[in-house]
């Protein structure tokens, strides 16, 4: 599987955001999959994905603990496209097991309680919305964290057992706001807050003029620990 994914990126290392994913659309028909969590990254491929000649599954997960504003940007998007975003939330059994283990903000204790609340909200639906898929389309971008600055447009999954898309993954921030601006696409109201990355509500904050984009995520954490499992390296 590494020579197909070290060929994919060979084939695909010239060409445009639109013809990697028409390919990749094309190919894997029926089989392919994005996720948004609505950030901007994720609002520019939504826009680019419902142009293409086949559509693909578009899925969210629902936490149960996200921002006002990223319901709302949700909605816009669906009105917007005319589509209608999957929705995978938490098994209600596994939400009163981490309630009952480590109660209602036990993240903030440890590294293990955090890392425990984000398989339950994040990684058990995920696991549940990868399922026939070969292809899953990330927004993940190298400049966003120290833990993705080797990224690579074509990566496989470990973890999940599948072909891991990135077709941002060498663009830049700016890159990605001027595609914003300039398609008029709806984005969520907190990054003009000074949120330019955005999880759950109780693990994000604002950041300040000067800090890394990632700050404002598991801000008590360590920078090397910031990610929840979606997007786990393997050795």
């Amino acid at each position: 599987m590494q020579e197909r994914i070290a060929a994919f990126n060979r084939q695909f290392e010239t060409s445009s955001i639109e013809e990697v994913l028409n390919y990749f659309t094309t190919t894997y028909n029926g089989r392919i999959g994005f996720s948004s969590s609505f950030g901007a990254e994720d609002q520019v491929l939504t826009d680019i994905l419902v142009q293409q000649p086949t559509m693909v599954k578009i899925f969210t997960l629902d936490t149960g603990r996200l921002p006002y504003e990223t319901y709302d940007v949700m909605d816009k998007t669906n009105k917007k496209y005319g589509i209608t975003i999957d929705v995978y939330t938490p098994e209600r059994s596994d939400l009163e097991t981490l309630y009952s283990t480590q109660g209602i903000n036990g993240f903030y204790d440890s590294i293990e309680n955090r890392k425990a609340c984000c398989h339950v909200r994040k990684i058990a639906p995920l696991q549940r919305a990868l399922r026939g898929l070969d292809v899953w389309i990330t927004g993940l971008r190298q400049s966003q964290s120290v833990t993705r600055d080797n990224l690579e447009l074509l990566e496989y999954d470990e973890q999940f057992q599948l072909i891991k898309l990135n077709p941002l993954a060498r663009w830049s921030e700016t890159e990605v706001w001027d595609y914003i601006h300039q398609n008029h696409v709806p984005y969520n109201a907190l990054h003009d807050k000074g949120y330019p990355s955005i999880g759950c509500a109780p693990c994000t904050r604002s950041i300040a003029v000067g800090e890394d984009i990632r700050a404002g995520r598991w801000w008590w954490e360590k920078p090397e620990h910031k990610e929840c499992g979606l997007h786990a390296k393997t050795a």
